[in-house]
Parts: structure tokens; sequence; C-alpha cells
């Protein structure tokens, strides 16, 4: 899990929106409802196709897009999303999200060199005819920690590089680990690592840069004026299956086919992307005036009988979990620092926090299924990785009663007090969304209120949304307890969001044996992919017995496809980065 990836409107999950990979064996043992995995297709049936036509796609979002047409200056999943059609990694993966050479670049990982060779393919080309160059492969490293850009794609695990931490701190003019041993107009190039991890075999780990930048069509812009230059704003350039023709800013986007496309001619004349607000997303499906349009959960009830769609769906690499305030993070050392004075610091009462709750049955009765109950902070999709002996917080009253008991929470009329006596109350905070949010939440406060703990709602309601944010990482001092969720990226990894110096760790949890176990995660040891996994299933059954969060739930990511549409995939090895690949779509003969 990475702390710098794509912030999707949706939020901080309530979602927030951060990037984790996978490798390893597939694994299609999955906590309740991954068994139903096949309960929607991933992909549209493959059918032949035909030239022409045109893709009208629905962007739901209750606001304009940004309109940042850069991989390296973007910061939401719907300026990303809207530009798929041209933008397109280096690198395809298989299933499992390890980089195969199937895509415009091949990469070769040398432990005993510490290198990473990037090899552009012949005939990879922008969509003015240029071919993608070595320096093109380096140029996204000067956008990215160049400090004139601010760019919030930046990682502090991109210094791994040689070269680049001095580089971002201004103390030298180029980047020395990034070699082009053929030169700028070559195709090659050699990164020099201070070290090499065991995620770099996988899409989305930060290490490196996995998209490019145009370096002779954007070099005369300054770093400074980068993300407001026309080039990236209006007339960007991409070396995908579609070019930009035009744009009505912050509202839609036309894209027509790119003719030196590697790959060959895609088969749609134009794909059309329009913003749609999320309140119009079941008419927008009804009326068939969009071919693309993803599906509410909650309205789903409303559109699953819908003629002349399908419905396809992934179970997305996210959860949902219950995080407790343990302490604060401090600025001046950059760390979380743990308050063992804090009262949600009992680990007997967290775990009665979580037996209390019913989630399968919330999903059940609120979600159509489509939200289903998870047991770890590592998804199945992780493969081997997922330990699946492990089996969460089931509903069980009995049990949240005993453990109370047994960690002196008595009962003093109808509330439980603290072990010292002391009253205790517990402050909730959870963030406006669909509605059915507030029932939801109502209902797992009635269960914690029937196990006797005094649970209520931070000012009597759910919180709106940027204050939500601003009191999680400011550690208001109101905030006991409160649900969020986070969207993760293909590096399974754990550290980013979880270590002493993360501030993303909004529980702001630190131990010995969670550091431990967060380094050995991605230690030189780890290479051993036996080895990994037993970390991740340490780790994993750790964060489980402390209880420092409670995970609970994941839902389907669901869209309506028009039903004459072929080669719409969501599978990782037919689709870009987690966005389709646009050059395989067409409609039926």
């Amino acid at each position: 899990m990475k702390e710098h990836s794509l912030f999707y409107t949706i939020g901080l999950v309530t979602v927030t929106a951060l990037t984790m990979v996978a490798c390893g064996k597939k694994n299609n043992d999955n906590e309740n409802s991954a068994k139903e995995a096949s309960k929607f297709p991933e992909k549209m049936p493959v059918r032949t196709s035909k030239r022409g036509g045109v893709v009208k796609v629905a962007l739901q979002t209750d606001s304009p897009f940004t309109g940042i047409f850069s991989d390296q200056l973007q910061v939401t999943a719907v300026d990303a999303d809207v530009a798929s059609p041209g933008s397109e990694s280096l690198f395809d993966t298989d299933d499992n999200f390890r980089f195969t050479d199937k895509g415009p670049a091949t990469l070769r990982i040398n432990r005993k060199n510490k290198t990473v060779t990037i090899e552009v393919k012949k005939g990879v080309r922008w969509s003015d005819g240029k071919q993608v160059t070595a320096k093109d492969v380096e140029y996204p490293y000067e956008i990215l920690s160049n400090k004139d850009t601010n760019s919030q794609r930046y990682s502090s695990q991109f210094e791994l590089i040689k070269g680049l931490k001095e580089y971002h701190e201004g103390k030298a003019k180029s980047i020395s680990g990034i070699e082009m041993p053929d030169g700028e107009n070559g195709r090659k190039v050699i990164l020099h690592f201070k070290q090499l991890k065991p995620g770099m075999y996988n899409s989305g780990n930060d290490y490196f840069s996995e998209y490019t930048a145009p370096y002779h069509y954007l070099k005369d812009v300054p770093f400074k004026k980068l993300e407001s230059s026309d080039k990236i704003r209006k007339k960007p350039l991409y070396f995908g299956p579609f070019k930009l023709e035009k744009l009505v800013r912050g509202q839609s986007a036309v894209w027509v086919p790119n003719k030196y496309y590697w790959r060959g001619k895609p088969k749609l004349d134009k794909i059309v992307y329009q913003v749609v607000s999320p309140n119009s997303s079941t008419q927008a499906i009804k009326s068939h005036k969009f071919d693309v349009v993803n599906v509410i959960n909650s309205q789903w009830d409303q559109v699953k009988n819908t003629k002349k769609v399908k419905f396809i769906a992934e179970i997305p690499l996210a959860y949902w979990f219950i995080g407790f305030k343990l302490g604060k993070w401090d600025p001046k050392t950059g760390k979380n620092v743990m308050n063992h004075k804090s009262k949600m610091d009992n680990v007997a009462l967290r775990k009665a926090i979580g037996y209390a709750m019913n989630v399968d049955e919330v999903t059940k009765h609120y979600t159509h299924g489509l939200t289903f109950h998870i047991t770890t902070f590592i998804p199945p999709q992780f493969g081997d990785y997922f330990n699946k002996n492990i089996k969460g917080y089931n509903y069980d009253v009995k049990k949240a009663n005993q453990i109370l008991d047994k960690a002196g929470y008595k009962k003093k009329g109808k509330w439980r007090v603290q072990p010292n006596g002391k009253p205790l109350k517990i402050r909730f905070m959870a963030k406006a969304g669909d509605p059915n949010q507030e029932p939801i939440i109502e209902n797992y406060i009635q269960q914690w209120h029937k196990v006797g703990l005094d649970v209520r709602l931070l000012n009597g309601r759910v919180t709106e949304s940027n204050t939500f944010y601003d009191k999680l990482n400011h550690d208001d001092p109101q905030v006991d307890m409160f649900e969020a969720g986070w969207l993760l990226s293909s590096e399974p990894s754990a550290r980013g969001m979880y270590w002493e110096k993360g501030a993303a760790n909004y529980d702001r949890f630190v131990s010995p044996e969670n550091e431990k176990l967060l380094q050995e995660m991605d230690s030189q040891k780890a290479f051993d992919h036996k080895y990994r996994v037993k970390v991740f299933h340490e780790w994993q059954k750790y964060m489980f017995d402390q209880a420092y969060m409670i995970p609970t739930v994941n839902s389907y990511k669901i869209k309506a496809i028009n039903d004459q549409i072929t080669g719409f995939s969501l599978k990782p090895s037919e689709n870009n980065n987690g966005h389709v690949l646009w050059y395989q779509v067409g409609y039926v003969k």
C-alpha cells in the first residue's frame, strides 16, 4: 500500500484513495463473499467487432473535472479516467499485477548490480509521430521531484534511485542514478538504486515511474508553469490509442484515434466523456444516453433489469474499517506518537467493538449483497499474501460481553465504565455518504449499545466530507473512533500506511512488533517469496490480535455497458493500469 496515489471523489472512504500491488499465486479462497466473485463477469462477451462507432462514457462527479492531463501532476481519479483513452502505462501486467513484456516497454531487474533497465519498444510513438525515447522515460522523474512543480505524486520511495534526493533538494542539476546508455534519443534507461526491493516486480510499487512524459513537447515549459500550461490542460500529448480532439473544460472530452498507435489502429471512431451528476446515474443507465455508466450500488434494484445493457464488475483493491484514535501525529519529528492513556488503548475494548458489529446482516439488508464482510487488511486478490486462516470479527454479542466483563468494563446502570471506574463515552465520527450511510451507522451504534458501550455520533450526526478529513488529519481530540477506508495500489506492502513515520497512519498506533513486521515485508530477505508470504501472514494475524483497526467491508464496482460493445475488460491483464484498454473496445458486427 502506498502513500502517493489518486484521490477519488468519494475520498478517504469514506475512502481515502491510496494505492497497493500483488504478486504470487492467484488464490480464489475469499472471505465470505469473494466466493461470489462470479456474480458478475469481469469483461464483456468476446464477439467479432467492426470498425467505427462512438462510445459515450458517463463521468460521474458532483463537480467539474480538473483536467490535468499529466500522469505526474494529476491527483484525482476522475482526471485519470478522462485521460485513459490517451494515457498508457509503459508496462502490461498479468492478473496478479506482475509486470510482463507485452506492453510498450520491457523491464529487467538486476539484483547484483542493483539496477532496473527499461527499454521502450521500437515503434511506440507519440500522437505527433515521434518515437518515445529514453529522455521521455527519464523526464517524469524531473517533473515529479523538481520542487517547482510541487507534484503531489512525488514519493520519498523514489529516493532509492541514486541522486534523486539531491535533485529533489536542489543540490544537483540532474539525477545521477538515471543512465541513458544510448543517449537521450535512444530507447533504453538504466535506473541505479541504492537498494532493490521485492515489490519492484509489481505494478504500483512507487519505487519507479510507470509512465512517460513527452520531453520534446514540454521541455520549453518552465516547471513552475507546467501544471497550468495549455500543453497539459488543453492539448496534451500521449502515445496511447487515442488523442484529445476537443475539450470543454471540466465538462467533456472527445478522443479520436492516434494513427501512430503502436498496437495498431483502434476500432472506435470516437470516445466521448461527459460529466453527469451521481444523482442522475440511474436515469443515465435507463435512458441509454451513455454506453458506459458506473452503477451506484445503493441504486442497484432500480437498474438491474434494464434492457440492452450488460453488467460487469470487479472487486476493487479496497476496504473499509473502524479506526481508533490512539495518539497524535508529531510534525516536528515526522512520527506518530501513541498515547497509552487513550481510552481506546485497550485491546479488549477494541475487540468487543468488532464482535458487536452485525456486518453480514447489514450488507444483506442495505446493499443488495453488493457489499461484503472482509476479515483482513490484505485483499484476496493478492493471492497467497492473503491469510485465509483469519476468520475476522464475526457478529458475536455473547463473546463481546465476555471480553468486556473479563477486562473489567463493568456495567453501572445501562452503560459500562472503564476498568478504573471512570465513565466511558465513545465519540464516533462517520463521513456523510449515500442515503444508506446514516441508517447503517445508526445500526452499528445500536449494536454497541446492546453490549453496554455508550457510543455516540460526533455532534449527533454524520460529518461533512471536508470537516471529516480535517478532523482526522489534525487528530481532533473529540474523535475516539471513526469509520474510513482505503483504495489500494497493486503492491501489497502495508508499510506506507501503517508505519511509525506514516502520516496516513490515522489511528497513530505504533509498536516495535508492527515496525518489525512492516520492515520485513520490504527487506532483502523478502525477495524469497515464501518468506515474504510468511511475514504478510504474521502481520495480518498481529493486526487481528491487536485490533488496532477492525476491517469491515469491500464492495463490487459495477459498470453498465451497452450490450453491443465488445472488448471492454476489467481484468488486470487486459486493461491499462486499472483503466480499460480502449484500443481493444469496439462494436459487435
